[in-house]
C-alpha cells in the first residue's frame, strides 16, 4: 500500500501567505541546524517579498494532499544580480533562463528539491540558481541533481552568493 501523499505544485495566492510563512520559519531553523546563521536573516523572506513574487506570476506552493509544505519562486531572466559573475562564468550566457529562490520545505518534508527540479525543467531547459556559503544542504542538492558551480555573484545588498547552472 502507497502511504507517500499526493504532491502538487500551484501558484501561490495571497491567501497562502499566512501558511507559507511557517515554511520559511521551519525552513531557516533547519539552515540554522546546520551551521547556515547568515542566510535568510533580519525578517528575509518577507511577506512583501513573496507578494511580489506572486505579483510577477513567479511565486509558488508545493502540497502534499492539498496542505502547504513548501515554496519556491520561479522567476524568468534576467536576475540583475547574474549580470556579472566572479571566478567563472556561467555554462551559457545567451540563452534566456529561470532562476530559483526562496525554496524552503516543512519539517519532515521529504524530496521540495526535487519535486521542484522536476517542476522547473518541464518548463525551461536553463536554470540558475545561487545559495550562500554556508548553505551545505542547498548546495548538496545542487550537486546531486547536476548543476555546475560557475562562480561568485554579488546581491544587491553586496552579500556574495555561489552561483550554479544546469541545462
Amino acid at each position: 500500500m502507497n502511504n507517500r501523499p499526493s504532491r502538487t505544485i500551484r501558484p501561490a495566492t495571497t491567501a497562502d501567505i499566512p501558511d507559507i510563512m511557517p515554511v520559511f520559519d521551519e525552513a531557516r531553523q533547519k539552515m540554522q541546524a546546520s551551521g547556515n546563521w547568515k542566510q535568510w536573516i533580519n525578517g528575509y523572506p518577507s511577506v512583501e517579498v513573496v507578494v511580489h513574487d506572486i505579483e510577477q506570476q513567479g511565486g509558488f506552493v508545493i502540497e502534499d494532499d492539498e496542505q502547504i509544505v513548501g515554496y519556491f519562486a520561479f522567476l524568468p531572466s534576467p536576475e540583475p544580480t547574474y549580470k556579472e559573475i566572479f571566478g567563472g562564468q556561467w555554462l551559457d550566457d545567451t540563452l534566456p533562463y529561470h532562476v530559483i529562490h526562496r525554496m524552503g520545505g516543512k519539517h519532515g518534508t521529504h524530496g521540495i528539491f526535487s519535486s521542484v527540479m522536476e517542476f522547473a525543467f518541464a518548463r525551461d531547459r536553463n536554470i540558475r540558481i545561487d545559495t550562500h556559503r554556508d548553505n551545505v544542504i542547498m548546495q548538496h542538492n545542487l550537486d546531486k541533481h547536476g548543476f555546475s558551480y560557475c562562480g561568485i555573484i554579488y546581491l544587491l545588498s553586496g552579500d556574495e552568493r555561489l552561483a550554479y547552472q544546469k541545462l
